[in-house]
């Protein structure tokens, strides 16, 4: 219980994110996980969110679902969603996607501004231009702003060089300055806490991602009597993940192994391309929700986590599946290094190997030849409840709001 639920006051927070219910996405999964146990304790929210678009480009949804823009609905777990315009797109145009996003944190500022007052205002990245939205409503507002920094940023942008020169500099500047003003930046793995720490950042506390995991089931080892290993790669397909080592890694193997690549992103064109070029035992397949998933993450024998290893940012970045593979009790083929690579290897539920198509390929081999090795166990759920569980994370988020709002101290 907090200490605002304990004195009867409700406290009442305002999110300005990029993307929420009903959609799919990162932000969409860890705040509505988040808001549901915030509304259980008595909390108010109110949500500043685009008319639902995420991945299309284009709302597709009724609009009762969807939202209208500028006009209020309620959400699944009885918070305010009010809805700001966006510009249509492409989806995977990056440029188009900027605009969109730019566009929709324009409209924000003056949603926040003229919408009933909170008392701390969240503004969730790695949405760079609702940053800036967050900061000016808040301080227009003159209530604590949290900001909360899902991905490594401004490091991420260095090592993506998604921008050069003196443009580079000035999105590094905002981004620091924001981060440098905010009463509490959220860090969502330790090691970017600690980078930010480093940097001068003085008030920083880490929420990690996870799920609820009673949310989940436990699936039982895979067979040991089948005869081609199936390995799964579910989520982005983007410049973060460079699957093309899995591809050309499952081209080696040849028929040993069947590799299902299920969701979207902007190389995914590329990467179809590629394993017909090879010849790779590989299916594509749209992006699956609910059931579905479940139903794929069970007639799988490894899943995939990756992202690659030449940018530093990464040392500092948990891939949001992580946890969703550890509850279920998958065995894991993990390219990764750094944090990522220490909670596989705490949890004992998979395999760490490096980014090269010949490793990869080695170890699914290995894999097949002793079946043995892919029963996960119930360590990696272990895991989960114990560092990931969300009606935790949500109980610390909410001591570090009653922090910024004077109510009780917090540790990081």
């Amino acid at each position: 219980m907090s200490q605002s639920e304990k004195s009867g006051k409700r406290t009442r927070i305002m999110l300005l994110a990029h993307s929420y219910w009903p959609e799919n996405s990162p932000p969409q999964r860890r705040w509505s996980s988040l808001i549901r146990e915030f509304r259980a304790a008595g909390w108010q929210v109110d949500a500043v969110v685009p008319v639902a678009h995420f991945p299309q480009g284009t709302r597709t949804l009724p609009r009762e679902v969807a939202g209208t823009m500028f006009r209020s609905q309620k959400g699944p777990h009885g918070e305010v969603i009010l809805r700001i315009p966006y510009l249509p797109h492409g989806g995977n145009f990056h440029p188009a996607r900027l605009i969109d996003q730019l566009f929709s944190a324009a409209m924000s500022i003056p949603a926040g501004i003229f919408w009933r007052r909170p008392d701390a205002v969240i503004v969730t990245a790695p949405s760079l231009p609702i940053l800036v939205a967050g900061y000016v409503v808040a301080r227009v507002r003159r209530v604590p702003l949290i900001v909360e920094m899902r991905d490594a940023w401004p490091d991420l942008a260095r090592d993506a060089r998604l921008v050069k020169g003196n443009v580079k500099s000035s999105i590094e500047r905002v981004v620091e300055a924001i981060q440098f003003r905010a009463d509490v930046v959220i860090a969502v793995t330790q090691g970017f806490a600690e980078t930010l720490r480093a940097r001068g950042v003085k008030n920083v506390v880490t929420v990690s991602n996870g799920l609820d995991v009673d949310s989940v089931p436990s699936f039982e080892a895979p067979a040991l009597d089948k005869e081609t290993l199936e390995v799964l790669y579910l989520g982005n397909h983007g410049q973060s993940q460079r699957l093309d080592a899995v591809i050309r890694a499952s081209a080696l193997v040849g028929s040993g192994m069947h590799l299902h690549m299920v969701g979207h992103g902007t190389h995914r064109p590329a990467l179809i391309k590629l394993a017909a070029e090879l010849n790779a035992p590989v299916t594509f397949h749209d992006s699956l929700h609910g059931k579905d998933v479940l139903d794929r993450y069970k007639s799988a024998d490894s899943c995939i986590v990756s992202l690659r290893d030449d940018w530093k940012s990464f040392e500092a970045t948990v891939p949001s599946k992580t946890y969703e593979v550890l509850a279920i009790g998958r065995h894991i083929t993990a390219i990764v290094r750094g944090e990522a690579a220490r909670i596989v290897n705490d949890a004992d539920a998979g395999d760490v190997v490096s980014w090269k198509p010949e490793a990869i390929a080695e170890l699914w081999r290995e894999l097949a030849a002793d079946r043995s090795r892919l029963d996960a166990g119930t360590s990696g759920r272990d895991w989960v409840r114990a560092h990931a569980n969300y009606p935790v994370l949500a109980a610390k988020y909410m001591r570090v709001i009653d922090s910024v709002t004077g109510k009780v101290g917090v540790d990081a």
